[in-house]
């Protein structure tokens, strides 16, 4: 194993393989956050997605409609 490194310079060496590391990690994540499914920013259609019928982005509930107030009280 030290012969290999008798061939290249093991700070070169190091610094490439942490460089292109990076460079995969970046690629990997973009690839994801391109996606519905796994887009964690957005959360429309992935597994933290809201559940249906809440309140979502801060929006408040519909209110249900406003009895009238033209019925006859009932004693």
């Amino acid at each position: 194993m030290y012969r290999i490194w008798l061939l290249f310079d093991p700070r070169r060496a190091l610094v490439a393989l942490f460089i292109f590391l990076f460079v995969l990690a970046l690629l990997i994540h973009f690839i994801l956050l391109s996606t519905d499914r796994f887009n964690w920013l957005e959360g429309a259609h992935g597994y933290l997605a809201a559940p249906a019928g809440g309140a979502m982005n801060g929006q408040a509930a519909p209110l249900p409609p406003a009895q009238s107030q033209t019925a006859p009280a009932q004693k």
